[in-house]
């Protein structure tokens, strides 16, 4: 292990999901006598970090909304989103590796730019892996294809050796997925992944929730589509209210980001500080997209969890999640109110759900965290 302080570059997409884990990492080796920066889109990831965070930009600009479901969501997500931001970042950032001269960059799977700066640099780069989108292959061998061929356009771009040509979502070295073994059940995974469970740390934009309206005498139950999901909700919301009008008596919807107006008997917030909640108050369910992070929130907490997914690697994790018994499955775009009462009343009522969401809790801890991935970065470092 390294004795040295070292010079940590992060290189992640300015989303939420990709952006909160990896600030987790970033305090635990700052706190380990790290040093610590950020490249990207200043504008994008100040939105989510604040003023604090040492942000190096790479310059802003506006890229397609990822749309859609299933094949189409996938396209979505590599033309319109990670392969235009690599070529509009890698000039910029291969200027600040050669000026701010890190010893090692945390690249997010999704910025290959880092992976390919890195190599061209001669430096030493991590993976992090915040989903299980990259580490579960789920194309068809002709999507994946398509896939392969626009990160070797990548590498062409990028003037390194197509002979040499290695794929940039995974570090040689150590690729970092934020995940336990329990939860992604015995897929075979590369030797150099290293699974070190959800990184859960601080939010540094605070999020205002009414706290004096939850109520006491009810059961919490979570309801939450994630940060991206806006332009596909429809009327989503609107069923869940429906499926728990008959639970009110007992059961506190709490519904974020509704795009209308919602019925008294649940509480409607624009957003939620899902981690303090989760902390402050005992959830009998969490409702969700099947997004890594609020997933892997809730069952870290023993939180059982009714996943409705949409796109990307929400339909993986929602698979995982039944697999390991701690929630429920339901279809995002056709549940019924009484197909979501039927799924919410399951995970409330029978204790196998929570049970196993408690193992599930008790394997991330094993899996050891913040503290685990940056023992990990230093190894590689040293």
């Amino acid at each position: 292990m390294t004795t040295s302080a070292l010079r940590c570059l992060l290189v992640v997409p300015p989303l939420a999901g990709h952006v909160l884990p990896a600030l987790a990492l970033a305090d635990e080796l700052r706190a380990r006598g790290h040093q610590v920066a950020w490249a990207g889109s200043g504008a994008g990831l100040r939105a989510l970090l604040g003023e604090q965070e040492p942000v190096l930009s790479t310059g802003s600009r506006l890229f397609r909304p990822q749309g859609g479901s299933g094949e189409a969501a996938i396209r979505s997500l590599w033309e319109g989103f990670v392969v235009p931001y690599a070529r509009f970042t890698r000039k910029a950032l291969t200027g600040i590796v050669e000026q701010w001269r890190p010893d090692v960059l945390l690249v997010d799977q999704h910025t290959p730019a880092g992976a390919l700066v890195a190599r061209r640099a001669g430096l030493p780069w991590v993976t992090l892996a915040p989903s299980a989108l990259e580490l579960v292959e789920r194309l068809t061998p002709r999507q994946a294809q398509w896939r392969d061929e626009l990160l070797r356009a990548l590498w062409a771009g990028a003037g390194l050796p197509a002979e040499e040509y290695a794929d940039p979502r995974f570090s040689p070295a150590l690729v970092l997925a934020f995940t336990g073994r329990a939860l992604l059940g015995e897929v075979a995974l590369p030797g150099q992944v290293a699974l070190v469970g959800p990184l859960l740390g601080r939010r540094p934009v605070a999020e205002p929730f009414p706290w004096e309206r939850l109520d006491p005498d009810r059961t919490p139950v979570l309801v939450s589509l994630g940060t991206l999901a806006a332009d596909v909700a429809g009327d989503f919301h609107q069923r869940v209210a429906r499926a728990l009008a008959p639970l009110a008596d007992r059961v506190q919807g709490i519904v974020a980001g509704a795009p209308g107006e919602l019925p008294g008997h649940v509480l409607a917030v624009d957003r939620v500080p899902t981690l303090e909640l989760l902390r402050r108050a005992e959830f009998g369910a969490v409702l969700c997209h099947g997004g890594m992070n609020t997933t892997c929130e809730a069952l870290a907490h023993g939180v059982p969890v009714v996943a409705a997914p949409i796109r990307h690697d929400q339909p993986v994790t929602a698979v995982q999640l039944v697999a390991a018994g701690a929630g429920r499955q339901v279809d995002f775009a056709t549940a019924s109110p009484a197909e979501l009462r039927a799924a919410l009343t399951a995970v409330l009522e029978q204790p196998g759900y929570r049970t196993a969401a408690a193992a599930l809790a008790a394997d991330f801890r094993a899996a050891g965290g913040a503290p685990a991935a940056a023992r990990r970065i230093e190894e590689v470092a040293a």
